[in-house]
Order: structure tokens, then sequence, then C-alpha cells
């Protein structure tokens, strides 16, 4: 079934060399699987740069790109992201992966709570999409989005909170994008938020090179799966997948201001 949009995927050399073969094969079977269109996400400066990079550079499909710094990288600068982000690349639809994780703390919370901020205004600057990261944080999360003002356009990705957390989301304005977690044993929690999102409001993603659903744990994720992630909501939703794959094609359409799909 073709027609699925990818809305997050990291697609640059440094996250294929981690397991997955060369961004040629990985695209021409996305293509061949049925996906129309995947945005490539940046997390610091030089993936930001390389998402604009392949965002250019591949043609079997059409893609996209954001740029961000990651809360794992809060303490780096984060001027050469802005420079890109005022750049005008034509491919350029967004602002992050940003946002706060606490199950991590690669970066401490003062500092990820002041970069998020920064990149939150960076959005509102830009008139661009703002995509979420937010792990054990929602609480915090909130705090700053209400203090800094919700951009219109904003996605929670990789959503993987409870029912209550997913409600804020959307109470705030939030989109949610669902990843294959979803499909793993131990996500019953998710699964329940995932029900309640209303259909307008859902994305799906693969996160790739991560996060690999079930039935491909164990190996290299890629935007080829992200119809599995896909049929599996349809499933669980109790919706048609078709419907499903429009619905979630052109809400991707319409936060990242793509054509139609």
């Amino acid at each position: 079934m073709s027609g699925w949009t990818d809305a997050h995927c990291h697609l640059q050399d440094t996250f294929l060399d981690e397991g997955a073969d060369g961004l040629d094969a990985v695209v021409a079977r996305a293509a061949a699987a049925g996906v129309e269109r995947v945005v490539v996400i940046g997390t610091d400066a030089a993936t930001s740069a390389g998402a604009l990079e392949v965002a250019g550079r591949v043609t079997a499909l059409s893609a996209y790109a954001t740029v961000g710094l990651h809360p794992h990288q809060a303490t780096e600068d984060l001027a050469p992201v802005a420079d890109l982000a005022r750049s005008g690349s034509s491919r350029l639809v967004g602002i992050g992966e940003c946002g706060l994780d606490y199950y991590y703390e690669h970066s401490g919370r003062s500092e990820q709570r002041r970069t998020f901020a920064a990149q939150v205004r960076l959005a509102h600057e830009l008139d661009l999409a703002l995509v979420v990261h937010a792990r054990d944080a929602f609480d915090d999360l909130f705090d700053v989005l209400e203090s800094e003002g919700v951009p219109a356009r904003t996605v929670i990705h990789c959503f993987t909170g409870t029912p209550e957390d997913a409600e804020g989301c959307l109470e705030r304005g939030c989109d949610v994008s669902i990843s294959g977690i979803v499909t793993f044993k131990n996500a019953e929690a998710l699964r329940a938020a995932a029900r309640l999102v209303p259909l307008e409001r859902l994305h799906v993603e693969t996160d790739s090179p991560f996060l690999a659903p079930v039935p491909h744990r164990g190996r290299p994720n890629e935007p080829a799966f992200v119809a599995v992630v896909g049929e599996f909501l349809a499933e669980l939703r109790g919706e048609d997948v078709a419907a499903l794959r429009a619905a979630t094609a052109a809400n991707t359409a319409r936060l990242f201001r793509l054509p139609p799909p």
C-alpha cells in the first residue's frame, strides 16, 4: 500500500553507520514498501547539516529536514543550528528534535530546559514546526511550552508517555507521533494512549535506525517499516489501514507545510 509518510527518521551517515547499509539502499526499500515521504531529523549541528544534505540528495521519494539540538546535547552551542535554521533551505521544515530527557539525563535538567526554551523561541521566530523529544519529563516540558507559548505546529515525537500525558499534549495543541515502540510487549500504557489520540492529530514514524518494530526487533530500523507501525495502529484503534495511512500523511503534510499528499 503506497502513500505512507515517515514523520521522523535519521538517515544521515552517522546514524546509518550504526548497522544499516547505505542511504540509497535504505531509500529504495522505503519506496518499494510504499513510503512516499520522509522527514529527516537533526539532533546537533553536524546531523542537522546532514539532514539538509540528505533531504536535498534523495530522489526516490520526497525528503525534508529539520534542524535541532537534542536534550542529550543541551550543553552544545545552539548558534550553528540556528544559523542552519535561518539559511532559507527549501527542504527545511522544522526545528528539533529538541526537548527534555530525564531518563538518561546526559545533560543537566536546567541546561535542557534552557536549550529547549531557546528552540521553542526559534520555531516561533521562523514560523517553523517544532519537533519535541519528551521522556520522563512531561511536567517540566509543559511548563516550558506554556512559558514560551506552544508553536501552532508542534508534535511530540516517539511518544512514550501515559494516557494522561497524551491528554496533556493534546490539550496544549500538540500532535502526537507514534513509533514502533507501540508494538513492544511491555508497551500497554503507550497502546492505551495511542487509542485516545484523535486521528486528525496522529502521526506515524520509525525513528530509524532505532526502535525497529516487532517483528524486526534486533535489526536496524528503517523507513520501510513505517507501514508496520501504521498497520499495527490501525488494528489497535479499530480503523481502516488506508484511512489511517491517508490521515497520518495529511497530518504530517499539515504539520510541516508540505504539498498535499
